[in-house]
Order: C-alpha cells, then structure tokens, then sequence
C-alpha cells in the first residue's frame, strides 16, 4: 500500500479509538450519577413515538391470542371425546356386569359350580377395564400434547422450527398405533352390543307378558326366557330357564333395570370412543404431512442459505484480492 493510504487507516483506527472513549466517558458518568444502574443492562431510551402509542409493544391480549393460536382445537375436541367415550364405557361397563352376575347367580343359575367360569371371566373383565381406563387416559394426554406440538412447530409460534427424522418417525408410529387401537375398539363396540341384545330380548318378552292380551290368561306361563342359549351358562345350569310371572319379577328389579340400561350407555361409550380414534387418526396424518412438509421446505432453507453464505464469501475474498493489487 501507499503511504497516504497508510496514513488514512490510521487516522480512521484514531477516530474510532476517539468515539469508543468518549462512549465509555458517558456510560462511565451515567453509572456515577446513577449508582444502581451499574448492575443492569444499557437499554436504548424509547423514542418519543413509543411513548406516545402503548399499543405497539404486545401486551397480555396479544400473548393470550398467541397462545390461544397454538391451541390444537381438533386434539383438544378428540381427547374430551375420547376421554368421555372411555369413562362411559369403563364406568358403565364395570357396574352392569357386576349387576348381570346377581342375576345370574339368583335367578338363572342358583348353583355356584354351574357358573363359576363365567363370574372369573366377568372379575377378568374387570380387571382389563381397570387397564383400559388407565392406558387410554395417559395416551389421549400424550396426542393432546403431540397435537400442542405440532401445531406450535408448524405455525413457528414458540422460535425456530426445526423437525427431525426422529421426530417424523415418532408421528408416523402414533398414526400406526391410533389405527390398530381404531381396530380393537371397533371390535369392542361389536362385543358390548351382545348384553345388550340379550337384555332387550328379555325385555321385549317381559313387555309381552304385561300387554293386555296375554295378562291374566294361561298362556302367559308359556313365554320363556332360557339363558342357556346364549352360551354364557352350560346346559346343564339349573334352572336357566324362566318363564310367566317368574320372567315378570326379574324384569321388575332393579339389576335388571340399572343392567341394562347401563349396558346400553357403555355401547354408545364404545361407539363416542372409536369416533374419537377415527378423529385422531386423521389429525395424526394430517400433522404428520404438515411435518414431512415442513422438513423438506427446511431443508430447502438451509440449501439456500449456506449457498448464499459461500457466495458471500467468495465475493469477499475477491475484494480483498483487489485491495492487495492497488
């Protein structure tokens, strides 16, 4: 270089020298006459313009409409579904077999042996019912906090988004698991509609027996209920078979009104639960696609971004190039 150049560098080196002392003179003389400032950190003084307009810094509404962006209403609305659809069902469940076993055991099969298979397969029942409840509560919280999630990373609410292979595979396994649950409760709707055939058929024979026709005549003796037939008791289950007055009584107590009726609410519990997955299933693959397409588009950034940065580069190393021939 020449020795003007020279001397120009190093009149502007001075000047900054200059400008950082005399910055340090001011802050030095800030901190004297205003001792507790020492301890916090040098923020600019709003201008006047933001005096004047509060409204421009966020303030608490603008953080609730924030956050109340991030909620996922379609998770939120099928983990309450879910959660009703697995209370019914389980609740419901429990107390109506528990009530179809007194009948059973006071009307239907009055010695113990006869039915002994069927109360363990019933306390068995109950037991995965226990199982049922809890599984399903933590899992409907772990799809509303993957739906809080994806929302979040989708929409950039809360910084940065950044999506990973692990992430993507952990989405894509809670769809496969969602769709065999789906499955399994479609086959457990199925199942909880056999008691309540099987109380509508007694019934149905009970409301035949107190209709006008047939009350008070000797036929009524002849309309039967046999229990057998369904399986749930042997042959040889003694009496297993029920008929007239005696049908009638059993219509009239109250297991058999609670049984029923409560079986009936724990089918619609399976029926609101398998909606419930249905919901979720399509969540899940929809935020599943959102974030393969969210890291593609990342990916894409990122691509761009380093080419802009060696591009930078280069167009730097060649000024400096220029500057060392003059």
């Amino acid at each position: 270089r020449t020795f003007a150049e020279r001397l120009s560098g190093d009149e502007t080196v001075e000047k900054s020298r200059a400008v950082n002392s005399r910055a340090e003179m001011e802050i030095g003389r800030y901190h004297w006459m205003y001792p507790g400032s020492k301890n916090h950190q040098y923020r600019p003084v709003p201008t006047l313009g933001d005096r004047a307009n509060p409204l421009s810094s966020p303030g608490c509404f603008e953080c609730c409409i924030k956050c109340l962006g991030g909620v996922p209403y379609a998770s939120l609305v099928a983990t309450i579904l879910c959660f009703s659809g697995v209370a019914l069902f389980c609740g419901c469940g429990h107390v109506a077999l528990a009530g179809t076993v007194a009948i059973l055991e006071q009307h239907f099969s009055t010695n113990t042996s006869d039915h002994a298979l069927l109360s363990e397969v019933i306390q068995l029942m109950q037991y995965v019912i226990y199982g049922i409840a809890s599984f399903f509560f933590l899992y409907g919280i772990i799809l509303l906090a993957e739906g809080f999630y994806t929302t979040s990373a989708v929409k950039e609410l809360h910084g940065e988004f950044k999506t990973t292979a692990c992430g993507r595979c952990i989405s894509g396994m809670f769809v496969f698991l969602t769709y065999v649950l789906g499955v399994a409760w479609l086959g457990v709707f199925g199942f909880s509609a056999v008691p309540v055939f099987m109380f509508y058929n007694i019934w149905s024979t009970c409301e035949v027996i107190k209709s006008p026709q047939t009350n008070g005549t000797a036929g009524v003796e002849q309309i039967c209920v046999d229990i057998r037939q369904y399986g749930i008791i042997p042959w040889n289950a003694f009496p297993g078979r029920i008929c007239g007055s005696a049908l009638e009584n059993i219509c009239n107590t109250n297991e058999f009104y609670m049984s029923y009726h409560l079986f009936i609410v724990a089918c619609a519990g399976a029926g609101a639960t398998v909606i419930a997955l249905i919901h979720f299933l399509m969540i899940l693959s929809s935020n599943w696609a959102y974030l393969k397409d969210a890291s593609k588009m990342q990916a894409y950034q990122d691509i761009k971004a380093k080419e802009e940065q060696e591009l930078q580069d280069i167009q730097s190393r060649s000024k400096e190039q220029l500057n060392s021939y003059t």
